[in-house]
């Protein structure tokens, strides 16, 4: 993702990942910079699809099957080079993943826009992929406590700081569709395992041997094409002088941008504020509510549906046989694939809207119409819709992804731009928290309904209307964000002595386009945009592919 484009040299000759070091220079064309955010985040949005691991790693010594050992304690599991581990072992590094990205994206944020962005980049390929080398020496040498510290512990810092890094570089590039860019970046994210795990299959089957189910091997292979991506991305990163705007554009005056300050907030004042907290509950409510369905989205199709999904309405779950639960199964996987998609499209797509509509009217669209389709969940099961059911959740978790996707632009309509991409680190706690208590519900919830004895098609019904009451709960929070107080605001001469190394070579103008920003896609951008939607496109062929059996017969 790299340019012809220089940038200015300050005095002293800063570094090479330094921040002064990729201040834009005059010719260079922003439309570059999106296609740099993704080339990190589709790498990174792997985690996602870490999964794919889980059952050949549960045969990693016994190869055709599972070496098990009875009464293995989860300690025993970290540290056992004898028996086989256990989905439920392994799956932990998935809550590292997450915990680990919010946490670090919080601890680390200001270093973030101190440091720069390219060298926020590096540093995260660097965890990333040193990581998942480290996770492979792991299964290599069978080690479950190699995997969760490198791919689980170093890989979730790489997750954060990646995550982060673009944020406000995005923002500060495209003042004029601050939504369209953060969307198009975070949307990298969501689509990053629509195609590492398609492409990780492929490598598992290729490197496997009557020793080996391929896992290492594979780790290896990833971690050197993500540490190529992630670093092109990394340096192809370039940030605007202090001032600059669009060709021509001056920031609108309307209601959907009252919300909107030119003013800046601090790292140190933002979560002093009352704002701050309101978007976190908005955030971890939207993401809550999510993540409770992406969790439980196979299992609900399938014993909702059971026997219809094959042509057989009678048939209940608990009446099916092993081979036509295996055929349900493959059915409910494209349904999972499809969601994928709405979740990566929703990105975008509520993201850019959220520049004609507002941020906050973008948030009330996402509670009230989810409010009323999780309702509505359970009239569709009832009347056996299965085309009525897939739509709503199609919907849902189209706005589960335009949440993520929103929210950095939110905040830098509320504290300004300066220090978005730390504040943004901060609330991704929200997605922490939100990673617990999601899943903790709906699935405590559903097992006390089994333990009831109400029929598995009908176990989800309440469970859909807790979920609608957590959207309430946003739906008031973002109904009380306003626009801040001006005491919150840093003053012009704060805000210039952090600003004064970013300055044109001109320092007398303070406002403009000095050149820079204009191209569209020019043949640089054209071929960086290639790079990274060549991969994209590859990911939702194969995705459209395992989600036609969705709709077969």
């Amino acid at each position: 993702m790299s340019t012809t484009a220089d940038t200015f040299s300050g005095a002293g000759e800063p570094g090479l990942l330094d921040r002064e070091r990729i201040i834009a220079k005059p010719g260079f064309n922003r439309w570059l910079v999106p296609p740099a955010a993704l080339a990190i985040h589709l790498c990174i949005g792997m985690a996602y699809g870490f999964s794919v691991f889980w059952l050949p790693l549960t045969r990693a010594i016994g190869i055709d099957k599972s070496v098990s050992c009875n009464g293995m304690s989860l300690m025993g599991a970290l540290f056992t080079t004898s028996c086989d581990w256990r989905v439920a072992d392994l799956g932990w590094i998935y809550t590292l993943f997450f915990v680990l990205l919010g946490s670090s994206a919080a601890i680390w944020g200001g270093w973030l826009e101190k440091a720069g962005p390219r060298k926020a980049g590096v540093v995260s390929a660097l965890c990333w992929c040193g990581g998942i080398l480290l996770a492979a020496i792991g299964v290599a040498t069978h080690q479950l406590w190699l995997m969760w510290l490198g791919a689980g512990v170093i890989g979730g810092v790489g997750l954060g700081l990646g995550y982060i890094s673009p944020v406000s570089t995005l923002i500060k590039w495209f003042p004029d569709r601050r939504g369209m860019a953060t969307g198009m970046a975070i949307m990298g994210f969501g689509g990053g395992a629509m195609i590492g795990a398609p492409l990780a299959d492929r490598l598992m089957r290729t490197f496997a041997t009557p020793e080996s189910v391929g896992v290492w091997e594979t780790f290896v292979v990833m971690a050197a094409i993500y540490f190529v991506f992630m670093m092109a991305g990394a340096f192809g990163y370039r940030l605007p002088p202090a001032g600059w705007r669009p060709e021509g554009w001056t920031p609108p005056q309307n209601k959907t941008t009252s919300m909107i300050t030119q003013h800046h907030v601090h790292l140190r004042d933002a979560h002093k504020t009352p704002q701050f907290w309101m978007i976190w509950i908005v955030l971890c409510m939207n993401v809550s509510a999510g993540i409770g369905v992406i969790g439980m989205a196979s299992p609900m199709l399938q014993e909702i549906f059971s026997g219809k999904l094959i042509g057989l309405p009678e048939l209940t779950f608990t009446d099916l046989s092993t081979e036509q639960k295996a055929a349900i199964a493959a059915i409910a996987a494209g349904f999972t694939g499809l969601l994928s998609l709405f979740n990566i499209a929703g990105r975008f797509f509520w993201a850019s809207l959220s520049d004609k509509i507002g941020r906050k009217n973008t948030y009330f669209t996402f509670f009230i119409l989810g409010i009323v389709l999780y309702a509505l969940a359970p009239t569709a099961a009832q009347m056996g819709s299965q085309l009525l059911f897939v739509s709503i959740f199609c919907i849902i978790l189209s706005m589960y992804g335009g949440g993520f996707a929103t929210i950095p632009a939110y905040l830098a309509d509320i504290f300004g731009t300066q220090f978005v991409g730390a504040i943004h680190g901060r609330l991704l706690t929200a997605w922490a928290t939100a990673g617990i208590l999601g899943p903790v519900v709906v699935n405590y919830i559903r097992e006390a309904q089994i333990a009831a004895g109400i029929p598995r098609a009908q176990v989800y019904d309440f469970t859909m209307y807790i979920l609608c009451g957590m959207l309430v709960v946003g739906l008031i929070a973002n109904a009380l964000v306003r626009p801040l107080d001006k005491k919150w605001f840093m003053s012009n001469e704060e805000v210039a002595s952090l600003q004064a190394k970013a300055r044109s070579a001109d320092a007398s103008i303070t406002h403009g386009s000095f050149g820079i920003g204009k191209g569209g896609l020019d043949l640089p951008a054209a071929i960086a945009w290639a790079v990274v939607g060549v991969p994209i496109l590859w990911g939702v062929w194969i995705t459209l592919e395992k989600t036609a059996v969705l709709f077969k017969g």
